[in-house]
């Protein structure tokens, strides 16, 4: 069950999505299989969103392999950052870890992914090489939703192939602390 996150008190400036994909058999013949991680600041995705790709990158055109994290206002896309370039998911068990970072500081709306980690590509967001800002208006996060997440997350080829794609663990922050964590696991995928 999805459960909305609550009105704050504070100004939320920070948003951190802890996720957790499971690759049971992949297929580098087919580049299967390409996965895609959704964040919003507000509820829903008129605005400015990213939406990180794995095991293939689309903007401007697709390709094969690799990572790339994409910032959109609306229907139109405003920047990419890409990692992994050409390299395919190939092993077999795999489990491909990260936490996705989307914050607001002085009129820049920040998104990126840290703290990654897989087999196929090592580790990964340490660098950051897959972070974008963009300016925005924005002074907090407080429309946040994590039901947006999960329902614009999953796997867009080849779910045969994933076992499981989870959002473990989302963490709220004002300027000065942790202000909430939910650590209630929104499975997005589950082969049954």
């Amino acid at each position: 069950m999805l459960v909305a996150w609550p009105a704050w008190a504070t100004d939320i400036v920070r948003i951190e999505e802890d996720w957790e994909l499971v690759v049971s058999n992949p297929d580098p013949t087919i580049f299967a299989p390409q996965v895609t991680a959704t964040i919003s600041p507000v509820g829903d995705l008129s605005g400015y969103y990213s939406v990180f790709d794995l095991n293939l990158r689309n903007q401007p055109v697709y390709e094969a392999g690799g990572m790339q994290l994409q910032v959109w206002n609306g229907s139109s896309p405003v920047a990419t950052r890409k990692s992994g370039v050409g390299t395919l998911l190939h092993d077999y068990d795999e489990t491909v870890s990260w936490t996705q970072v989307m914050s607001v500081q002085d009129g820049l709306l920040h998104f990126s992914i840290v703290d990654g980690s897989s087999s196929t590509w090592g580790g990964f967001g340490s660098n950051g090489a897959l972070s974008v800002d963009v300016e925005n208006e924005l002074t907090n996060l407080n429309q946040y939703s994590v039901d947006v997440s999960v329902a614009n997350s999953g796997i867009g080829f080849a779910a045969n192939r994933v076992e499981s794609l989870i959002l473990k663990a989302v963490r709220a922050y004002s300027e000065t602390e942790l202000v909430a964590e939910d650590t209630n696991p929104r499975v997005v995928y589950q082969r049954e």
